[in-house]
């Protein structure tokens, strides 16, 4: 199937509401007369789905940002299938596997029916060159390693659909990470360009039940239903292709104008609803969805290698300062429950430390006068000439997040520290958070429902959002992704979580969900276990 990619200048410069309004109009209805009026669902119709983010690069490898997930998702499938309740593997392109008793080797017998969207059976060479890619990068491609395959040795095609994967070193949690969205499967097609042309979304050539069929660059996307579409997991009821005929996304980044297309019938479904439009739709008797991201939670991160919190009683009184409480009962909702502990309460091997994080005003004043800081003429404590003032910046990918950030620097000025908020553009804000010494508090998250997600967070050698030199934090957190038993990785995580409270390292804020809403017509809306959408199950009721 051919696609359409449109590029005008009119588009490109379009008003917000414009486009909404003309990517709307005219959404057909279910198809199907023949379903029966019990519920059951009905084949047919085109879903319109308001994104609020601008979609990037679509390389599979690297597509865990929301909503180029949100695309992948729907035309590309994984190895195995992660039950978002259960939190159960399932086969998937993979109908079975082999792990070796020390995680060392994993063995996977593919299907045989699979095709990729341009015809071309699946087989294991497809697979392991996925994988080596993931695990080792290509230069010469442009393509990094990725975070959610470590020890990556290489692989081995045992014959059309086997394939053998080594490690250097245990990796007890690559069986769950050959389930997340960065390790959907690509053709060759796709995975032998290089990565500026594998970012291309009409360059993506998958398994799924969806493909690409016209596209307007961070605008507007068509998928449209595979007919030949017969391999999803075997253990759900659903088999064959997908419900829908269509899906119509479209970037809506106005927040009243993604909720005033979906209350008045021109949208069917949208993704982030904010906490102070969840009454509008629930009284509208449209259907609210709030699954968890299930990982690392928000969270500051307090950076030793700042000049001022190179000293643990002024973390310390800062964490003490902090009432996330009165944050979440000021910004947000029931959906936004507080953080208890740098791990989600929803994530695997997370720990309660809800007592180690309860706000305490008078401590933080005690720590910081018995540290030296004193109280200037303005309130701001000073140290040896040196102010008691921090900056942050605010990325978008938060809920709220400015309005977090400047109730934070309400409770700390409150003890005397002052926090400065900027809100650089994209790209100098992911310059400059590199170093401490500018960016000294970040506000953070990644999801993943495994304990791997400790390490993808505060590894020097992974995103590193502490700019850590703390060798002691780094060895706890590769014990997590090497011991081979499931019960050691935990115990290993919650001292992770313990080391990250205690050093004041970390102030946990709230559970992060991905809201969504959807009208009362519409059924099956379904998510990975770290809230990214699914829409095989997806059906539209008649109207």
């Amino acid at each position: 199937m051919s696609i359409s990619h449109r590029r005008t200048l009119a588009a490109a410069t379009a008003a917000a509401a414009t486009l909404v309004l003309a990517a709307c109009s005219g959404t057909p209805g279910p198809t199907n007369e023949a379903a029966a009026d019990d519920g059951a669902p009905r084949q047919g119709g085109t879903l319109t789905f308001l994104e609020y983010q601008f979609p990037t690069c679509f390389y599979a490898g690297g597509s865990g940002y929301y909503p180029v997930a949100t695309v992948l998702n729907q035309i590309a499938d994984k190895l195995t299938f992660q039950d978002p309740e259960t939190r159960e593997i399932h086969p998937w392109l993979a109908e079975s596997w082999e792990v070796s008793d020390d995680a060392t080797e994993y063995v996977f017998h593919l299907r045989e029916d699979v095709t990729f969207s341009d015809g071309t059976p699946l087989t294991a060479e497809h697979v392991a060159a996925n994988f080596d890619h993931l695990g080792l990068g290509d230069e010469e491609l442009g393509l990094a390693s990725q975070e959610f395959v470590s020890n990556y040795a290489g692989s081995e095609v045992r014959d059309d659909h086997t394939v053998a994967f080594q490690f250097d070193a245990p990796v007890p949690g690559f069986l769950q990470a050959t389930s997340v969205v960065g390790a959907a499967v690509v053709g060759p097609s796709t995975y032998e360009l290089p990565y500026e042309e594998q970012c291309q979304l009409e360059n993506v050539v998958a398994t799924g039940p969806f493909t690409v069929t016209e596209v307007v660059p961070e605008q507007e996307y068509t998928l449209t239903a595979r007919e030949d579409y017969d391999w999803a997991p075997p253990h759900l009821e659903h088999q064959g292709r997908a419900y829908l005929d269509e899906i119509h996304i479209v970037v809506t980044p106005e927040d009243s104008v993604r909720i005033g297309a979906l209350t008045s019938g021109q949208a069917d479904a949208v993704r982030s609803v904010q906490a102070y439009d969840e009454p509008t739709i629930e009284a509208a008797g449209y259907q609210l969805y709030a699954p968890q991201t299930n990982g690392v939670s928000p969270q500051i991160a307090l950076r030793p290698g700042n000049p001022v919190l190179t000293e643990l009683p002024v973390r310390q009184a800062l964490l003490k300062a902090t009432d996330t409480g009165a944050i979440v009962d000021t910004l947000f909702t029931d959906n936004y429950p507080v953080a208890t502990s740098p791990l989600s309460s929803g994530a695997t091997g997370y720990t309660d430390l809800s007592d180690r994080l309860a706000a305490d005003p008078e401590e933080a004043n005690r720590l910081l006068d018995e540290a030296g800081w004193e109280r200037g003429p303005d309130g701001i404590r000073t140290k040896d000439g040196q102010r008691l003032e921090l900056t942050t910046i605010v990325p978008a990918v938060f809920p709220l997040g400015q309005e977090t950030a400047e109730l934070v620097a309400q409770q700390w000025e409150a003890v005397g520290a002052k926090l400065h908020i900027e809100l650089p553009d994209p790209a100098t804000a992911v310059q400059r958070q590199q170093d401490p010494a500018d960016i000294g508090v970040l506000i953070s998250h990644v999801g993943r429902v495994d304990p791997d997600v400790l390490y993808s967070a505060f590894h020097s050698s992974q995103r590193d959002y502490l700019v850590s030199t703390d060798d002691a934090l780094d060895g706890l957190l590769e014990e997590i992704t090497s011991l081979p038993g499931t019960e050691e990785r935990y115990a290993k995580a919650a001292e992770v979580q313990e080391y990250l409270v205690d050093n004041a390292l970390t102030i946990p804020l709230y559970d992060m969900p991905q809201t969504y809403a959807a009208g009362p017509h519409v059924h099956g809306l379904g998510w990975e276990p770290v809230g990214r959408l699914r829409l095989y199950d997806t059906w539209l009721e008649e109207r």
